[in-house]
């Protein structure tokens, strides 16, 4: 995709039709043929549009003929697209699912086609020095890059690349497994829990290993042996299969960066991020853990001290360490015994649709926006939902979003917003108008029990949310730059901005009543959560080092055993072994899902929206409209058409600082 910046591969979302008003029209009811003919219709109708454009005289090429002959060709792509391999991660039938799977390989292998075209390439770079978009500004690297390269064989690693990616992600929303537990060996965990479970014939409890019911275990389950049981099923998820496809794409990623002439994968994806190299991802993350690390001691020296009581109490031997299925329970515990947080009587503050309805009612006031639920929509599910989004102002419809919040067989097992129509500019000047869907997987409603959200599930929903207003308030000329088409050490920045709301005494009151008799969550309850944001800080961000560092070593390197490199991570900077027999990183989707060598983002990201929320909104208001608009025009509607640091300093009006990000994690300021 940098090797060739025209590519289609490009194209951030799709739709189905259009008319001149350009509001889309996306069906959700495509059988398998349909979607494998309309594949090939789609493949077919761009491929003769870079036929023509190859085919040009090179002394006749034109910006009209070329580049914008190129980008209608990009959007009308953008118009199709992901009506198409979107349905594999959300549709209730496995032969649909299947079929978008397809679609997404065939889809995939076409961009990297369209990426590798060198007779267009040469066509573009025939323009320069002609003045053009902003878009096309890669090309000089393009051309450096294609002195010394072959298309051939860049196309050809980048088909297996990608085929090998959809394979790993596959694995993944297909992946099944569950484990049988007796009432006795899922001790502590709450009535809410225990009857959200199915039940087998004889009697035991069900218990999958999707985030609503793993999270609630590991945090709260008595029984140890449970616990490592369910940790040991949990991080050995698709392991055979995708340890394989991991450790085959971090030797393609190595060749194809080579190719390029870059020393790494790393360094070939980071040109284009706010880091541009791995020399300064190694110092932030150095930096950073060089402060945290006597923070991880004290904790973890707490922690041991927990389990040694527990051991005591309970008449266990002591074995003088944390485990993996330790460290989730003992930190609940810290929260329990030193903010007093009461997760069994929280949880029952957060129905998700008050939890909804407050977090919507928030973002519209925020961002001066109105949301309107549309009835009798077309969705994929019948849980799923559809609104429409209208700026307040004017009254203009500026987007639409769907929430997909529970879980169901086959459906994408995380949280993530995915676009689905980027808002921008169609050849007759008409802005076409963005689409997104949060896709979720909160604990569904039974008989007698609503869904009900932990906190961190709330910090989840606001945080994905934030990105669907990152794709929805997008405002730009070309698709490339639509909503969250910005550098990857950016693009967390909005949503991770939003997080905070969550933390915050008006917001939480906004969006929490009792599920009973409505009442509103106490205020001593309150303050020991919001208290409770600084508990276990050296640990949970550490983890995120280990996560950081892992991805850094997996693609500085042309071969590695990623479980040992994860398990070496672990010791080192934890100080908590990984257990033994299993692979994290076989569904660390993250590494085929856009963050390989760019895990570190997130790390990166929170400094600078730290830093916008302490300094702007925290000193304003946090629900100051003033500041919420300029936050939306500067840089929501933006998207990536401006470099995220210039976002920055002109929302800021200064250089961009860490003080905020050290401060809010309770350590020192940083050097300057």
């Amino acid at each position: 995709q940098k090797v060739m910046v025209l590519s289609a591969a490009q194209s951030p979302a799709a739709g189905v039709t259009t008319d001149c008003n350009y509001r889309t029209t996306l069906r959700w009811d495509l059988t398998p043929n349909q979607i494998k003919n309309m594949t090939e219709s789609l493949i077919q109708t761009i491929r003769k549009v870079y036929n023509n454009i190859g085919s040009l005289d090179v002394e006749q090429v034109s910006i009209d003929n070329t580049l914008k002959a190129l980008a209608n060709a990009k959007l009308k792509y953008a118009a199709q697209r992901h009506v198409l391999d979107f349905p594999q991660y959300v549709s209730t039938s496995k032969e649909v699912r299947m079929a978008s799977t397809k679609a997404d390989k065939k889809l995939s292998d076409f961009d990297v086609e369209t990426s590798m075209r060198e007779d267009v390439f040469q066509r573009v770079i025939a323009l320069q020095p002609t003045p053009v978009s902003r878009t096309f500004h890669t090309v000089e690297m393009s051309e450096q890059c294609g002195n010394f390269f072959s298309f051939k064989e860049v196309k050809n690693v980048s088909k297996l690349i990608s085929d090998l990616s959809i394979n790993f992600n596959q694995n993944m929303n297909e992946e099944n497994t569950y484990l049988t537990f007796t009432e006795k060996e899922l001790s502590g965990l709450a009535d809410s829990y225990l009857n959200g479970l199915e039940k087998t014939a004889d009697g035991q409890y069900k218990v999958t290993l999707a985030y609503p019911h793993y999270y609630p275990l590991m945090k709260r389950c008595h029984v140890a042996e449970t616990r490592r049981k369910t940790e040991t099923a949990f991080h050995s998820r698709c392991k055979e299969e995708n340890t394989v496809i991991l450790e085959r794409l971090i030797e393609l990623r190595s060749k194809m960066a080579q190719l390029l002439g870059f020393s790494n994968h790393a360094n070939y994806v980071l040109e284009m991020n706010m880091a541009k190299n791995t020399n300064n991802v190694a110092c932030f993350l150095d930096q950073f853990y060089e402060k945290l690390k006597p923070v991880g001691v004290k904790e973890r020296n707490y922690i041991l001290a927990l389990k040694k009581r527990d051991c005591a109490i309970q008449g266990r031997a002591f074995d003088g360490q944390i485990n993996a299925w330790d460290l989730p329970y003992y930190m609940n515990q810290v929260e329990q015994v030193k903010f007093a947080v009461d997760k069994d009587k929280l949880i029952e503050y957060f129905p998700v649709k008050v939890v909804t309805e407050g977090l919507l009612s928030i973002y519209q006031d925020l961002l001066g926006l109105t949301f309107k639920h549309v009835n009798n929509a077309h969705v994929w599910h019948d849980n799923v939902s559809l609104y429409s989004v209208l700026d307040t102002t004017t009254g203009e419809e500026i987007g639409q979003f769907y929430l997909d919040l529970h879980p169901r067989e086959g459906k994408y097992g995380h949280a993530a917003c995915f676009g689905l129509q980027p808002g921008c500019l169609g050849p007759d000047g008409k802005r076409m108008m963005p689409v997104a869907a949060l896709v979720a997987n909160f604990t569904s409603p039974t008989k007698g029990w609503p869904s009900l959200l932990q906190h961190h599930e709330v910090e989840t929903f606001f945080h994905e949310f934030g990105h669907v207003m990152h794709e929805l308030c997008s405002r730009t000329t070309f698709s490339e730059f639509s909503g969250t088409m910005v550098e990857t050490d950016f693009v967390e920045v909005p949503s991770q901005m939003l997080e905070n709301w969550v933390w915050e005494k008006e917001p939480l009151k906004r969006m929490s009543c009792h599920y009973k008799d409505g009442s509103p969550i106490p205020d001593n309850l309150l303050n020991k959560l919001i208290a409770s944001r600084v508990a276990n800080t050296g640990l949970l961000n550490l983890r995120q080092v280990v996560l950081s560092k892992v991805d850094q070593s997996l693609h500085t390197q042309s071969q590695a055993d990623t479980a040992a490199v994860f398990a070496k991570h672990c010791q080192d900077i934890l100080g908590i072994p990984a257990t033994p027999g299993t692979n994290m990183t076989a569904s660390f989707s993250h590494l085929v899902g856009g963050y390989d060598g760019q895990y570190y983002s997130y790390l990166w990201s929170e400094v600078y929206s730290l830093d916008i929320f302490f300094n702007c909104f925290k000193k304003e208001g946090i629900m100051n409209p003033k500041v919420g608009k300029e936050y939306r025009r500067v840089i929501l509607e933006a998207g990536g058409s401006v470099d995220g640091r210039d976002m920055l300093k002109t929302f800021l009006a200064r250089e961009p600082c860490q003080d905020a990000f050290f401060q809010c994690k309770g350590l020192a300021k940083a050097e300057t």
